[in-house]
């Protein structure tokens, strides 16, 4: 289904950043105190600002400021689960995240990528 991630209201993407984010400067963007909030997935940083599920209260917090990948791929909002490490999860996993990916892509703004990350593809 290739409209199954469209999103209900058409959304206007600029084209997507590579500039490097470190691990702090990623923590630092949780939404906490009018910051930016960014969650990443699979190393790709995407600002989920307007979203207020991800800013603190919300339900989806717990992946601000942080790669989200294997928490995303185990459909998990347990904190110990909010993690860049996917590649060992077995592959209904791996397709959960490849969705959720699609998902964010269709939805939110690239910012950059996580300096360093190890767990892009």
């Amino acid at each position: 289904m290739a409209g199954k991630f469209e999103p209900k209201v058409p959304v206007t993407l600029a084209p997507p950043k590579d500039d490097p984010i470190s691990v702090e400067a990623l923590a630092q963007a949780n939404g906490a105190e009018g910051n930016k909030c960014y969650v990443a997935i699979k190393g790709k940083v995407y600002d989920v600002t307007g979203n207020k599920a991800y800013q603190p209260g919300g339900s989806y917090n717990v992946f601000a400021g942080k790669d989200a990948s294997r928490a995303l791929a185990k459909t998990s909002t347990k904190p110990e689960d909010v993690k860049p490490e996917w590649q060992d999860l077995d592959e209904k996993e791996k397709s959960t995240l490849n969705d959720w990916e699609t998902f964010f892509s269709k939805r939110y703004n690239v910012v950059g990528v996580v300096d360093g990350a190890t767990n892009r593809e």
